[in-house]
């Protein structure tokens, strides 16, 4: 339809004629990694941004000081589009290099793109409030800047404090070594720590005095061992040790923590897998006569897939076509490939899709929808906002094929040019996803219809309680 505004045609000239100032917004986001919860730079700088782009900013969304809304228009229907900003630990690399070179030793790096996730979410919504800018369209675009994906889930607190009730749809997208939609669900995940307190001693002198805390700790580990063999094959409980009480061994350790990550295909499961748990803890605690306390430490909800805005996302891709990588892109994907991603690490990063994709060196194409729904055995706190509003999320082909998640060789291509070419068409797919739905409200009754019907008599019920915040993770114990 050429007379309509919403036309694909012209949300590819928005995203283009914006797509500089956002890759070099991506660019600085990459060059200041934040941890979860300490995202204050990169949010400025994407305030900054949005503020000049015209939208209406709101910040501490859900009591959240790195969380912000970026809002244009009024009225429904209420269109959200969703952005990440937060780096990981330990993975600072210098860019555009074959070889691990930290920028700093130890220190944090864009090692799951989320420099690129939030610059591509915030250029889709302000090439879409353009759109709606110039041709007076009625309806809302917001951009939800979320932090802590990757510890803490910071869109599960935004739910729990009801930010997105009012969404009609919501949309985001991730970097990625291919090009598709998002099909699958997730798996539920809460996290929770347990602190064992005992008694110090001497331990050769009066052992029989000590009450040892980090006995505790490697008991309860044991009894979750012997509990694996016992529950749901496709649920899964991960640990850390992160305080062993101290260095000396001649000292009976008083302090003991341990952190868990109890995961599951539905939130219910999870809690009840978790119940659980805390009887194993219970039990290490008896038998070492030491006491322990528990603290959730986050939580995400399991995905609700929605094919029908799966399917509007994928017309949408498939028209736009797929990122257009030159020779200098597939070259040093080559290089990169070749010197250090092994076979293995290739396979591992395209299960469960087609192998003979191991054969590519950039995804150069959009997969289709597979013919039933799978689980993917990861979690994100997407999988809350799925609960509340009609969700979907597509992956864009930004790095080689094999690259796997969370390494320095993730970081190293963030902020190449095929890590912007995909970011652009992310943007591109957003943008022209959340137009048709604009343009035809009957997707908008479908998809909620759909994730009405697939909750059924289901309940969300936040994984984190209200009483716990983001603050409480990081008190150390007295």
């Amino acid at each position: 339809m050429q007379n309509d505004p919403l036309n694909l045609d012209e949300i590819v000239r928005q995203v283009r004629a914006r797509s500089p100032g956002y890759c070099a917004l991506s660019d600085r986001i990459w060059a200041i990694p934040e941890l979860a919860f300490e995202e204050y730079r990169s949010v400025a700088e994407q305030i900054e941004m949005l503020e000049r782009e015209g939208f209406r900013i709101t910040r501490n969304v859900g009591g959240l000081p790195t969380a912000f809304l970026a809002e244009y228009g009024s009225g429904g229907p209420i269109i959200g589009i969703l952005g990440e900003y937060d780096a990981l630990p330990t993975l600072s690399q210098v860019s555009g290099v074959l070889e691990q070179t930290p920028v700093e030793k130890g220190a944090a790096g864009h090692g799951c793109g989320h420099n690129l996730l939030g610059a591509g979410s915030a250029l889709a919504a302000a090439a879409l409030k353009e759109v709606l800018a110039t041709h007076h369209i009625s309806g809302t675009i917001r951009y939800y800047g979320c932090p802590a994906e990757e510890a803490g889930g910071g869109k599960t607190y935004m739910t729990r404090a009801g930010v997105f009730d009012d969404v009609d749809v919501a949309l985001c997208w991730h970097p990625h070594v291919v090009s598709e939609v998002y099909s699958t669900s997730t798996l539920a995940a809460i996290g929770i720590y347990f602190r064992f307190r005992g008694r110090a001693t001497h331990a050769a002198t009066s052992p029989h005095v000590g009450r040892s805390a980090l006995d505790a700790v490697e008991l309860m580990n044991v009894g979750v061992n012997y509990m694996r063999e016992h529950m749901p094959s496709d649920a899964r409980v991960h640990y850390a040790v992160t305080n062993t009480g101290g260095d000396a061994p001649n000292v009976v350790q008083a302090y003991a923590e341990s952190i868990y990550s109890v995961r599951s295909p539905n939130l219910a499961d999870a809690r009840r897998l978790l119940e659980r748990v805390k009887k194993i803890a219970q039990g290490a605690a008896l038998m070492t006569e030491t006491s322990v306390e528990m603290q959730i430490a986050g939580g995400s909800a399991n995905v609700l897939p929605n094919r029908t805005l799966q399917e509007v996302m994928l017309e949408n891709m498939q028209r736009l076509g797929a990122p257009a990588f030159d020779d200098a892109d597939y070259d040093f994907a080559g290089k990169l490939r070749d010197l250090t991603i092994s076979d293995e690490d290739t396979l591992a990063s395209i299960a469960p899709r087609d192998p003979s994709l191991k054969s590519m060196i950039l995804h150069n194409a959009v997969l289709p929808l597979p013919a039933r729904e799978e689980i993917e055995m990861g979690t994100t706190d997407v999988g809350d906002v799925s609960w509340i509003v009609p969700t979907a999320q597509c992956y864009v082909a930004c790095y080689a094929v094999g690259t796997a998640f969370h390494t320095w060789q993730m970081v190293t291509q963030g902020k190449m040019p095929a890590a912007h070419k995909g970011m652009v068409f992310a943007a591109q797919t957003l943008a022209a996803t959340a137009a048709e739905c604009l343009r035809n409200p009957a997707i908008i009754d479908r998809a909620k219809a759909e994730l009405k019907e697939r909750i059924g008599n289901q309940t969300y019920v936040c994984p984190i309680p209200p009483d716990v915040g983001p603050e409480d993770l990081r008190k150390k114990p007295a």
